[in-house]
């Protein structure tokens, strides 16, 4: 008996522990959760604290109905009962809706404030219930999240007409692919964080060898310079998929013999299965610190300096300050470029929405770098008949130069060679540049349009200057390279971009100018802290990178919105003082962007000012009634009375031509929606008697709305 009981339990045993086997080899390590607390709190949405949509219950207190109806809609979740354990990490909830959801934002309450929030990826649609999740480990570490008493705020994106299901809101632990995912995270974050600080060891060196000059000619491009101290150097190349302050072993070298140095190189090069242009390369002198390899720098780098231009095309300069942005040839703004008195304007220029990889049928076929590249005619040729129009009337063009998403290019193989590797979501990325396919194709697109555009006849109409991306100060939005990248990785990033379209540029229009385009955050950044940083930061680095490289033709594309981009009062913003360390820059103290520009530390060599145009704003209507169209056309009077005497300034370009419904619920343009038969608000007036003897007439009734006595308004900056 004994026995029969022994074999009995033996079986047993045996039993479970193939069922065990059999459950770990059939289990999905993806699902299996490595950490998570016995029990979760439920999380309950509470519809009196929403704002643009719509919560209604369904089965049960966590079952929900959401319908967004106006631009930034958000609720608040109840708050926790018990602390949230530390190893619940993912917020999760299942779900189900018919369209996709472009972001999520998460407000880590309280307080709710944009410094304590992230952004996430998209939210796709879900026809039957599935699981949305989000690991969240670091901002609740960060924000000291989780204790009794906090909640969320949840953000459904930034537009109406969205309808989701969902229940079940909880944190739980992380799965096994979850925190393998993570970890490559924190690795990649650790990387940048890493590069950061080369970059800005490599800027404050002072090496004692250095390159004297760079000239790119029509076949060869010459590199002079100078050798301090004993060793054996060479000269090395680096082109733009080479980050200098990554790399130890120095591949494309040609050794130096002599201290003082001037060496020629053929200008084309077969390279990567490429006929790569060393144009966009700079130069660099290295030394061999043991071994056989070049693996130590011994000067800062270099671009080139000076740059053959194939055209003679002649300089321009905006004949008055008023300008418009985004152009786009209707009309009625054909119009308005007359009876307005435009001097200025802004063209969009999405290289992604009319770029190939290959023949389409009704394609400019165009080849750069030896390889053939396509642009859609149709596209083109109303581009063609955009500029055109502008180059009649003598109008400065800028283009601002845009990148698409992947997933939003017509040619998905263009939009995966353009899309930055890290690209986490937002309206634009910033180009790849990691790889010679990329920088091959980025270039082609630069070069076509800048051979079609930057001609001494106009033949096609005239690009004059390069408005490089959008906002890149809030650049997980607009320029997105992901998320909690470095300032200075960030920034790396954008100046190469910058150099290749200015080397391009420069090629054919040798007055071509490529701006940075910056919002009205100054020393405050604005937006998600790990994901945006001070204008003034990023201009100071921009200035660094022109000290040790060789300085360049940059300008300043600034949008100087009010404070409070709903707000026309601009007068009022208290974010926006009159010191150099304010953290704004709007239309009320635009003397602190006038003092910058005026500042020898900010000039061009030194020596010259550079270019700024306030290449974005406007003030806004909140509805179309006479007291809100009034307060919107004084917030344009404050501005203009300003930027008038502040010449350190050079132009703006007011955005929006008309209120536009996609503008996130505003109406900053200078007429009113289509709709409204794009009827003339009061403020198109107001800015048809800008520059014009018409001026005080029509501005004086905006003294008595700001509370003034007159237009002396000028402060000084302290």
């Amino acid at each position: 008996m004994k026995h029969i009981v022994l074999i009995t339990n033996y079986l047993m045993l045996l039993l479970m522990l193939l069922t065990v086997a059999s459950c770990k080899k059939d289990t999905n390590p993806e699902q299996v959760v490595i950490a998570t607390s016995k029990t979760h709190e439920l999380l309950q949405l509470l519809p009196e604290t929403a704002h643009g949509l719509t919560v209604a219950k369904l089965s049960d207190d966590y079952h929900f109905l959401l319908t967004t109806t106006e631009h930034d809609p958000y609720v608040s979740t109840s708050k926790l009962t018990k602390a949230n354990p530390t190893d619940s990490v993912v917020l999760c909830f299942e779900y189900k809706s018919s369209k996709e959801l472009e972001f999520m934002q998460i407000f880590f309450a309280d307080p709710i404030a944009e410094a304590r929030s992230m952004k996430t990826g998209k939210v796709p649609s879900a026809s039957t219930w599935k699981e949305w999740a989000v690991t969240l480990n670091k901002q609740i570490t960060d924000y000291s999240w989780g204790n009794v008493g906090h909640y969320l705020r949840l953000d459904f994106g930034d537009d109406a007409g969205y309808e989701i299901e969902l229940r079940n809101i909880h944190f739980r632990g992380m799965t096994l692919a979850e925190k393998e995912e993570e970890d490559a995270k924190e690795a990649k974050i650790a990387a940048d964080k890493k590069f950061g600080e080369n970059i800005r060891k490599y800027l404050d060196t002072q090496f004692t060898s250095f390159i004297t000059t760079v000239d790119a000619g029509t076949n060869i491009i010459t590199v002079k310079g100078t050798i301090v101290g004993d060793g054996d150097f060479a000269l090395c190349e680096i082109p733009p998929y080479l980050d200098v302050a990554q790399l130890n072993d120095f591949a494309l070298c040609r050794p130096l013999n002599a201290s003082v140095f001037t060496e020629t190189f053929d200008r084309y090069i077969e390279r990567d299965g490429f006929n790569y242009d060393r144009t966009l390369s700079k130069w660099l002198i290295v030394k061999k610190s043991a071994g056989d390899k070049y693996d130590t720098m011994a000067s800062h780098a270099r671009y080139p300096d000076y740059i053959y231009a194939t055209e003679a095309t002649i300089q321009q300069k905006p004949a008055g300050k008023i300008g418009l942005g985004g152009y786009i040839n209707h009309g009625t703004q054909r119009q308005d470029l007359d009876d307005l008195g435009i001097t200025s304007v802004t063209v969009n220029l999405p290289i992604t929405e009319f770029m190939r990889s290959r023949q389409t049928g009704n394609a400019i076929e165009y080849r750069y770098g030896g390889k053939n590249y396509y642009f859609e005619r149709n596209w083109i040729e109303s581009f063609d008949a955009r500029l055109r129009e502008c180059a009649t009337r003598n109008i400065v063009v800028a283009a601002i130069v845009l990148i698409q998403p992947a997933t939003n290019c017509a040619d998905r193989e263009i939009g995966e060679l353009l899309q930055h590797p890290d690209f986490a979501g937002g309206y634009y990325t910033m180009p790849d540049m990691t790889s010679p396919e990329s920088v091959n194709a980025y270039a082609a697109a630069l070069d076509f349009l800048a051979s079609r555009y930057c001609r001494a006849d106009n033949q096609y109409g005239r690009i004059h200057h390069w408005i490089m991306h959008n906002e890149v100060d809030v650049g997980i939005e607009w320029t997105n390279m992901g998320h909690n990248k470095p300032m200075l990785t960030y920034t790396d990033a954008y100046m190469k971009s910058m150099r290749i379209c200015y080397n391009i540029a420069r090629q054919y229009d040798p007055y071509s100018e490529v701006f940075g385009s910056f919002t009205h955050s100054w020393t405050r950044a604005v937006g998600i802290a790990s994901d945006s940083y001070p204008t003034l930061d990023m201009l100071r680095a921009i200035n660094d990178y022109c000290r040790a490289e060789g300085d360049f033709r940059w300008a300043l594309a600034f949008h100087c919105y009010p404070q409070d981009l709903n707000e026309p009062k601009t007068w009022n913003d208290t974010e926006a003082t009159y010191s150099t360390a304010t953290a704004r820059i709007t239309f009320k103290n635009l003397e602190v962007l006038d003092h910058w520009a005026k500042q020898p530390a900010n000039f061009y060599q030194g020596v010259e000012k550079r270019t700024v145009w306030l290449s974005e704003n406007g003030t806004n209507s909140r509805t179309y009634s006479e007291t809100d169209l009034s307060e919107q056309a004084a917030g344009f009077a404050w501005g203009w009375k300003k930027l008038k005497y502040l010449d350190g300034i050079d132009a703006m370009q007011w955005h929006n031509w008309a209120d536009n419904e996609a503008e996130f619920g505003l109406r900053i343009g200078l007429r009113m929606f289509s709709s409204y038969n794009l009827e003339r608000k009061e403020v198109w007036y107001a800015y048809q008697a800008a520059e014009t003897p018409d001026e005080d007439r029509v501005f004086q009734k905006y003294l008595s709305l700001i509370g003034i006595a007159d237009w002396n308004i000028i402060q000084t900056i302290y």
